[in-house]
C-alpha cells in the first residue's frame, strides 16, 4: 500500500530510495501510525508528494483501529482506507491476495484503448469502457493476477509507450486495432 501511494504518477526508480528511507524510519504499521506528519513529509518530499503525507499516517491509524493492523482483503474495505482509491485497492488485491480485480492506471488504459481500438481521448483511466475491459481481462486471467499486472506495466513502458509506440517489436500488432488502422 505504501509503495502504491508513492508510485502514483511517479516512476519506480524514483520511488525505491524514498520507500527504503520511509521503511527504515517506520518499519511497521504501528510506528507509521505514530509518525510525525512533518517527518513523513520530509522523507517523501523528493517525490513531490509531500502534500499526501497525511495519507500515510491516517491509513496506518485506520488499519490499526478498524482491522487490528491487518490489511483488509476486499475492495469495499480497502476503499475505506484514507488515500486508497480504485487502482491501489486493485493492486493490493492482485499482489497481496492473488485476487482477480480490475486494475486500471494510465498505462493499462493506454494499452487497452489502443489494442481494442476504442479511440478514447483525454483522461481515460476512469472511463467505463476501459474499466469494463480491465475487469474482463483480469477476471479471465489464467495466471497470477500480479503477473498479468506487471507484464502489462512492463509492456506499456517498453513497447506500447505513450508517444511513438514500438509497433515493429510488438507481439500483438496483428491483433491491435491501432496498428491495423494505420
Amino acid at each position: 500500500m505504501i509503495a502504491e501511494f508513492m508510485l502514483q504518477r511517479t516512476k519506480a526508480n524514483q520511488v525505491v530510495p524514498v520507500y527504503d528511507n520511509l521503511l527504515k524510519k517506520y518499519p511497521d504499521i504501528k510506528s507509521l501510525s505514530k509518525a510525525d506528519i512533518a517527518e513523513v513529509s520530509k522523507i517523501i518530499r523528493p517525490l513531490g508528494l509531500h502534500w499526501r503525507s497525511a495519507h500515510f499516517k491516517k491509513a496506518a491509524e485506520y488499519i490499526i483501529s478498524e482491522y487490528n493492523s491487518n490489511i483488509p482483503s476486499t475492495r469495499e474495505e480497502l476503499l475505506k482506507i484514507p488515500g486508497v482509491g480504485d487502482y491501489v485497492a486493485g493492486v493490493i488485491l492482485a499482489v497481496s491476495f492473488s485476487k482477480k480485480a480490475p486494475i486500471v492506471d494510465s498505462n493499462i488504459a493506454r494499452v487497452l484503448n489502443r489494442y481494442f481500438g476504442m479511440d478514447l481521448e483525454g483522461e481515460i483511466r476512469r472511463n467505463k469502457k476501459i474499466v469494463e475491459k480491465a475487469d474482463e481481462l483480469f477476471s479471465h486471467c489464467i495466471y497470477e493476477p500480479k503477473e498479468l499486472l506487471f507484464a502489462i506495466i512492463d509492456f506499456s513502458a517498453l513497447v506500447c509507450t505513450p508517444l511513438n509506440p514500438r509497433h515493429e517489436i510488438c507481439p500483438f500488432k496483428d491483433e491491435c486495432k491501432l496498428y491495423i488502422k494505420k
